[in-house]
């Protein structure tokens, strides 16, 4: 074996710059199926990340009646008095943070131009708050007992032309059915990078909320933020109540979870194609050293060497390249892939508001991807070079002593 491999490195050296192509081709399309890699689970995982830490929360706790896609304000739909349930949750110790919450819809209004938006009515002291709160760019942050300030994202300033100090016209629905108009004074101008969600979403404080939609004592949620993510299951199961639904993330963003799955599908197919396109470079390499040497061959066939060492031989060079390649797309990934997950890759707005993806992405490489991905290029490569070996066993030696004449 050892002999064979040496046999193919002094072989492949005959022609150094043709090898080194052939190698760099097969590294460069790994090191692009590795960034694209980090890129795909850099995204998924910050869009999930933000959706958790901005919207969803790790546990959501409901009435069971509780229609998020309508935002009802009915007091059958809400959660009646949270605040015993809350000190109850937040004594668990995978809890990091639990606080109610009140969502409704509504209309901000300012000089001749208007927005559809989202009205999050928070404690503006509860830890779980916090991206709001260190995301002001302008102004400052909510009080608890704030009754005419309200907090809006920069894209939506931006929108509507406004700046901290200014006064907006708030139209919300309410309890009963009826529409109430207020007006606000904006006390600050937020910005989490994430274009969805700052473009339609404002805040108010908890109590003001509640009196503007005339809920009272209510709130459509109790916003729960874990520790860890795989302690949803067992924050659970010590949370069972019959009055309430409990709704994890998994439930609550099924689908970011269906859109990595189609994703990862998806890149699987390209990861084929692409390793199979730089394959051919090695298998056209390895074709043409058959008809160079084909003298040779007939020599070794000559002296005994059977068809089986030709093929292995010449596999023997296929795992060279394709060692080779691999090594040099580690090489160019990891500083690609490395240097944008420090620095990231600035995409702005894509207009998308149904996914919570952030203005910059960053990639996330991980261990299984790279060794995946490495020994799919081993495997393609090898296959591949099953041809040119074939081709190499069937010729016969006294024909390929005659056409290396």
């Amino acid at each position: 074996m050892i002999q064979l491999i040496k046999m193919a490195y002094r072989d492949l050296g005959r022609n150094r710059r043709r090898s080194f192509l052939s190698s760099l081709a097969l590294g460069v399309g790994l090191a692009l199926l590795l960034l694209m890699a980090a890129f795909v689970n850099g995204e998924m995982n910050s869009t999930l990340d933000n959706t958790i830490r901005l919207q969803s929360g790790h546990l959501q706790i409901r009435a069971q009646t509780y229609d998020e896609t309508k935002s009802s304000l009915k007091w059958v739909d809400l959660v009646e008095n949270p605040e015993p349930l809350i000190e109850q949750i937040a004594s668990l110790p995978q809890v990091k943070a639990a606080t109610p919450r009140l969502y409704a819809s509504g209309i901000v209004s300012a000089m001749n131009k208007s927005s559809g938006v989202r009205v999050f009515g928070i404690d503006p002291l509860s830890p779980a708050n916090a991206p709001y709160s260190e995301g002001i760019v302008n102004g400052e942050y909510l009080s608890a007992d704030d009754r005419q300030g309200v907090l809006i994202g920069q894209p939506l300033a931006e929108k509507l032309e406004l700046s901290t100090g200014d006064q907006v016209m708030l139209s919300v629905n309410t309890s009963n059915g009826d529409v109430d108009e207020q007006l606000f004074t904006i006390r600050g101008i937020y910005s989490t990078q994430t274009y969805g969600f700052d473009s339609s979403t404002i805040f108010l404080p908890l109590g003001k909320a509640q009196a503007i939609t005339q809920t009272e004592n209510h709130a459509s949620a109790i916003f729960v933020l874990l520790q860890e993510r795989d302690q949803t299951d067992e924050v659970v199961a010590a949370m069972q109540t019959s009055k309430y639904e409990i709704l994890t993330w998994t439930e609550m963003n099924e689908l970011i979870l269906q859109t990595e799955e189609l994703s990862n599908a998806y890149m699987s197919l390209l990861y084929l194609i692409v390793l199979g396109i730089t394959a051919t470079v090695i298998v056209n390499t390895l074709v043409m050293a058959v008809y160079e040497r084909t003298r040779e061959i007939g020599i070794l066939s000559a002296i005994g060497m059977k068809s089986g060492r030709i093929m292995a031989l010449f596999l023997a060079e296929s795992t060279l390249l394709a060692i080779g390649g691999i090594l040099i797309g580690l090489v160019l990934g990891s500083l690609v892939v490395g240097y944008l997950s420090k620095y990231g890759f600035y995409i702005g707005n894509m207009g998308i508001t149904g996914l919570l993806m952030e203005n910059r992405i960053y990639t996330d490489p991980t261990l299984e991807d790279t060794l995946s991905l490495s020994l799919i290029a081993l495997v393609i490569t090898l296959i591949a070079g099953l041809y040119p070996a074939i081709l190499a066993t069937r010729l016969e030696p006294v024909d390929a002593l005659r056409a290396g004449q």
